[in-house]
């Protein structure tokens, strides 16, 4: 349950501590006399605050040591704690309440409650006074003048004498008695003069050292959103962020990560087949021509496919000789020309024994413009059948890596972004590297190994400088001279967009503005001022909803005037009302 504490100052009257307790907003309310508060040292006024207590419906506690006060409490059956952290309890009404002089002789309005008492507490001094001493001399002188007296005179002044030194012998007796006094309490005098010494101490502590005051202010406050359309450059010497052109940073990461994987290729790597393609090509018997075949051309059987392994020519001068070779050809094309004939040295195009094929006349194609057939068949293709890295292997993984920890790059880079840098998320990208196979794509994966891939990837994103964006948004917000901003929320950038010029965006961000008050401001006006004239003066600035003071002892009564001592929090829209 909350509780009030009201300390009352002293030149406050039981009005005044009626009212505060009537117009306290909880139900224990807490009561902090001053040191000199005579107020409270009146039976009729400790039964008037009851009184308001129990017409307020309030819970009343004393915070006092005070004696004559803890007994008026015990009587008027109000609770008493000796400071705030204390269960407060019920004195006892009959307790005996041990009064110090100044406590009884000392109060509000200067008066005495008891005389008497004060009386007693007087130390009982003795010591020898002027009359004392002017006695004794005039005992002198009469012994002078007795010797010049006549005799009967002297008989009468003998027995005056004698009666004045009895009298001096019992004041000697009485000083003696005073003197053992002293000797014989001379430990206790010590022992009392060190406390005196100490409660001077502590009294200096308590009233100069010791008080300190933390002040909670609380702010009401406005809210308010942010919105502009900003520009951005990568080139430092164009940034004007008074404009709204600001400068892109670049931070990047770079992260390298070593793979296996798995090789799905097979590559034979056994003997090529070889042997004789033989070809023919009629020309025309009056005309000169030839045909080329060059090297690596293709010959095609079935599936197979084996290649010229040198350039060969067919060739006829078209001197229309009668003698030349099959002038009359087997297709039955009568006088069609002369027919050429040559064999053109293959080997197959791969490894493998399947290329060891017989001859054939039929079957061959190329595109050579010749006409192809075998008289012999391929030979010498052998088959060894290794493992090898294909590129899709390779594709297939790296695709893998790229699209795995996405986050934790992201999350990574971002940690290379200084704290006074703010991160635009759109502009966040990866770029990968061309990956490094090893064996390399179409080489031999030994027995008993797994290939990997290298791969690099590059993080990057641009950052802002916080500081010239809260600058320029604090420029650009729209509040009075009188206001501030108190709370900004981190900013963010929108519609992150490269454009021909550079980057656009919108810059956004939501703050609370209120009074334009700073701690200086408080220290500044309530130093050395009392607890509740202090509240009073930060209440009444427009914009303040709450006041908070919490001394440092129970028994500090105002704000101390070292500012050293002073603790203000600012409590943007929080507290209440004190």
């Amino acid at each position: 349950m909350n509780k009030d504490t009201i300390y009352i100052e002293p030149d406050d009257d039981i009005t005044d501590i009626i009212t505060k307790i009537e117009n306290s907003k909880e139900r224990i309310v807490a009561l902090v006399p001053p040191k000199k508060a005579g107020v409270f040292r009146s039976v009729v006024n400790i039964k008037l605050i009851t009184k308001a207590g129990v017409s307020a419906k309030k819970n009343i506690v004393l915070v006092t040591t005070d004696p004559s006060i803890v007994k008026l409490a015990g009587a008027a059956k109000i609770p008493v704690t000796k400071d705030l952290q204390t269960p407060p309890t019920v004195p006892d009404a009959d307790e005996e309440v041990v009064t110090s002089k100044e406590e009884l002789v000392e109060e509000s309005d200067g008066t005495v409650e008891t005389k008497e008492d004060v009386e007693e507490l007087e130390p009982a001094t003795e010591e020898a006074s002027e009359d004392e001493v002017e006695e004794e001399d005039a005992e002198d002188a009469e012994e002078t003048e007795e010797e010049e007296e006549p005799e009967d005179k002297k008989s009468s002044k003998k027995d005056k004498k004698a009666d004045t030194k009895d009298k001096k012998a019992e004041k000697d007796k009485k000083k003696s008695t005073k003197d053992n006094f002293f000797k014989k309490h001379l430990k206790g005098i010590i022992i009392g003069s060190v406390i005196g010494v100490l409660a001077i101490v502590f009294l200096v502590w308590a009233l100069v050292i010791a008080p300190a005051a933390t002040v909670t202010v609380g702010i009401r406050t406005t809210s308010a959103n942010f919105s502009e359309n900003v520009t951005f450059t990568e080139k430092l010497d164009e940034e004007n962020a008074k404009e709204g052109k600001f400068y892109l940073e670049e931070v990047k990461k770079e992260f390298s990560n070593t793979v296996e994987f798995e090789a799905t290729g097979e590559k034979n790597v056994g003997e090529k087949a070889k042997g004789e393609v033989n070809v023919y090509v009629y020309f025309p018997l009056n005309i000169k021509a030839s045909v080329q075949i060059s090297e690596g051309e293709a010959f095609m059987i079935s599936d197979l496919v084996f290649r010229a392994s040198k350039a060969v020519t067919l060739s006829y001068d078209g001197n229309g000789k009668e003698d030349c070779a099959n002038k009359d050809n087997s297709d039955g094309l009568v006088n069609y020309g002369c027919r050429v004939n040559a064999a053109v040295p293959v080997v197959a195009s791969e490894p493998g024994s399947k290329y060891n094929i017989a001859a054939s006349s039929t079957g061959w194609k190329t595109n050579a413009l010749v006409i192809p057939y075998t008289d012999s068949a391929m030979t010498g293709g052998t088959d060894d059948v290794i493992k090898v890295v294909l590129q899709s292997d390779v594709d297939k993984k790296l695709e893998e890596v790229k699209n795995s920890n996405t986050g934790d790059r992201k999350e990574a880079l971002l940690e290379e972004v200084k704290e006074d840098k703010l991160p635009i998320d759109a502009s966040y990208s990866v770029s990968t590297a061309d990956p490094v196979a090893s064996p390399k794509v179409g080489e031999e994966v030994k027995e008993g190994t797994k290939p990997t891939i290298k791969v690099t990837t590059t993080a990057k994103i641009y950052a802002l400088d916080k500081t010239k964006l809260e600058e320029f948004i604090t420029e650009k917000a729209k509040i009075e001279e009188s206001q501030r901003i108190y709370e900004m929320k981190t900013p963010f950038i929108e519609n992150f967009i490269k454009s021909e010029n550079g980057y656009t965006g919108k810059l956004k961000t939501s703050y609370a503005y209120g009074p334009k008050i700073t701690e200086s401001d408080v220290v500044d006006l309530i130093k050395g001022r009392g607890l509740g004239d202090a509240q009073h003066l930060l209440r009444d600035i427009n914009g303040v909803a709450s006041v908070k003071i919490d001394p440092s002892y129970p028994w500090v009564s105002s704000i101390p005037n070292d500012t050293n001592k002073i603790t203000v929090i600012l409590d943007v829209d929080g507290g209440s009302q004190n």
